[in-house]
């Protein structure tokens, strides 16, 4: 491959219990909602309209309403999970070797920027990418390759040669969609929940598996 693609949650950080609760938090204390966690689980994709769209129907929220629960519930999210922030394990020697070896390498998240801004700058790790697209940077979301394939033009890079590290399947989708190949790291979904995408090359725990040593 000769350029590697990342989402953000769940995938180069193991922080997607964080959002849940975040968000079930604001769901059921402040949006009068009765949502367990299992409802609120699968929801966690795309844009934060989008999330409140799913479980609330498209008509409760006005604009303005859906980006100040936005913000109160990554702000919320942020509180919550800093003490906790790191790399998976084996990201960091994975990209500073990509980088060393001149490999391009972006960021294609449904996150808005400032959680991408609180991760890249909070953990110093900014140089490691030509190339961010973040919610605020596409129309459509996962599992619309959109996101993917700006991502792509952006490095200056075909679809084919990307490699996308994902976690979640509707990521997966979006990577397929894209003609690109994809590696699921096992923090939020298990491999039989991959079981109808053809793309999927590898799963893992985390950076440290011996498959990633075979990529560079």
């Amino acid at each position: 491959m000769k350029a590697f693609i990342f989402d953000l949650n769940g995938t180069m950080i193991h922080d997607m219990e964080y959002h849940t609760k975040a968000w079930q938090h604001i769901f059921n204390h402040e949006l009068g909602g009765n949502f367990t966690w299992e409802e609120v689980k699968p929801q966690m994709y795309g844009k934060n309209g989008e999330v409140l769209e799913r479980m609330f129907g498209p008509d409760r929220f006005t604009a303005e309403e859906i980006e100040q629960l936005s913000v109160a519930k990554e702000q919320r999210y942020q509180d919550e999970f800093r003490p906790y922030l790191q790399l998976l394990p084996g990201l960091a020697e994975f990209l500073e070797r990509a980088y060393q070896q001149g490999i391009p390498v972006a960021i294609g998240s449904a996150a808005i920027p400032f959680n991408i801004d609180f991760v890249l700058d909070t953990l110093d790790i900014r140089r490691y990418f030509r190339a961010i697209v973040s919610a605020d940077d596409v129309t459509l979301s996962k599992p619309h390759p959109e996101t993917f394939l700006k991502a792509a033009a952006q490095l200056g890079v075909a679809p084919a040669d990307c490699l996308v590290f994902e976690d979640v399947p509707k990521g997966a989708e979006a990577a397929q969609n894209a003609g690109m190949n994809t590696v699921i790291l096992t923090t939020t979904h298990q491999p039989h929940e991959f079981a109808h995408l053809p793309n999927v090359l590898h799963f893992a725990e985390d950076f440290t598996d011996s498959f990633f040593q075979t990529l560079l």
